[in-house]
């Protein structure tokens, strides 16, 4: 699959790295910036055969098979409408849109093309995530009850990012929508977000965004989602995940403490993304793009376009993720719970997913069970009509 890329900077730089990792079917044959010696810069760096400054010239290529765009946040959606134009399966960075209105409109165009919209959502392509997904969906850890993830790190690598017009928002467009995504696959995608309760300050920067957010998403079955997001974590790129169940617990480094440390005098160059220095004790990663997900992502999107499938991160995911940060920025200002707003919600209709309360026999309801220092098994029971808690040994 012949594959052009649009932008030509840090994001397009680590994708083109993953396409360029391995021995593949799948070529990066061009690249579209808006600076035209960025443009020829990039070509040269990955051998590509052509470069331009003109979105239309590069995506209308009749060789390009699809698009990936790695471009600033404000420019996702022309990007987008152009591929949709030409009738090219398109492939976008996170977040889709800089609000849910944007991500709908792109949705709309390439479902009316008739082309594949595939969401790049890196972070739930990583390595840890996809094997803790199956054992989720395998049903090892039970029902998931509350799914936290966090991503902080001293704040993005672009000014744009800043720029709260370009940007669409700060740290909780930024990374709140990798943290959103991820909790909405351990929870179940077909399950619907109903509302939200936020805080987001600014704290360190001077900028109209926020730096730092927590947010809970509540769930129609009764789960929660939890972000935890900033732009002011000194030290790396800390990327954690947490899901609680009925029957388990799934804890998750992806980042900062993988088992890989390293002790420099700072003689060396590049550690790892987002690391603040090069000396002293450091923590690098062994194969940053493939765990940071990339691999996995584009290996499930382009054979989701050989097979006529969807992937496992879609355009109409990417506007649900909008969808509650959207109104994660209403309940940060009204410091209430606020509903999550979705056109065309395309998952489970019920609000109704019965209760998750064990039963011991026909009249108690089982509480907890445990094994006392002696060796007894102790339980702890709810008679279901009086709801008298007892204590029973056996």
């Amino acid at each position: 699959m012949n594959i052009a890329m649009l932008g030509s900077g840090f994001i397009a730089r680590f994708y083109a790295d993953s396409l360029q990792a391995q021995r593949a079917k799948d070529k990066l044959i061009s690249v579209y910036s808006r600076n035209i010696e960025k443009a020829e810069k990039f070509a040269e760096d990955y051998k590509l055969g052509f470069f331009s400054d003109s979105m239309d010239e590069v995506v209308s290529q009749s060789d390009v098979d699809v698009v990936v765009i790695s471009l600033p946040n404000n420019l996702h959606e022309a990007a987008v409408a152009c591929c949709a134009k030409f009738k090219k399966h398109v492939l976008c960075t996170k977040p889709l849109g800089r609000n849910a209105a944007e991500a709908k409109r792109m949705l709309d165009m390439v479902e009316e093309a008739g082309i594949m919209g595939g969401y790049l959502e890196d972070l739930c392509y990583t390595p840890k995530n996809v094997k803790a997904l199956k054992a989720v969906k395998g049903g090892n850890i039970g029902k998931v009850l509350w799914a936290k993830s966090r991503e902080a790190h001293p704040g993005p690598h672009s000014d744009w990012f800043w720029d709260h017009e370009q940007s669409g928002g700060g740290a909780m467009v930024d990374l709140g929508c990798h943290c959103v995504e991820i909790a909405r696959n351990y929870i179940g995608k077909e399950i619907r977000p109903v509302e939200v309760m936020c805080w987001a300050a600014t704290q360190v920067h001077p900028i109209k965004a926020e730096d730092s957010g927590i947010g809970l998403v509540k769930y129609a079955n009764g789960a929660i989602g939890q972000f935890e997001v900033s732009w002011c974590f000194r030290g790396g790129m800390d990327l954690r995940d947490e899901v609680m169940g009925t029957e388990g617990t799934i804890w998750l480094n992806n980042f900062l403490r993988t088992g890989f440390e390293m002790f420099s005098t700072g003689k060396g160059g590049y550690v790892a993304e987002k690391a603040e220095s090069s000396s002293g004790w450091l923590f690098p990663v062994g194969d940053e793009v493939h765990e940071l997900g990339y691999t996995n992502m584009f290996t499930d999107m382009f054979n989701a376009i050989e097979s006529g499938s969807q992937p496992m991160e879609t355009f109409y995911d990417g506007y649900i993720v909008n969808a509650i940060l959207d109104a994660c920025y209403v309940s940060a200002k009204s410091g209430k719970w606020e509903p999550v707003q979705i056109e065309g919600w395309r998952g489970d209709q019920t609000d109704d997913y019965g209760s998750n309360f064990n039963s011991y026999d026909d009249d108690h309801y089982l509480i907890k069970t445990e094994i006392l220092p002696n060796g007894e098994h102790k339980l702890i029971l709810k008679h279901k009509v009086t709801g008298e808690v007892t204590a029973k040994n056996i």
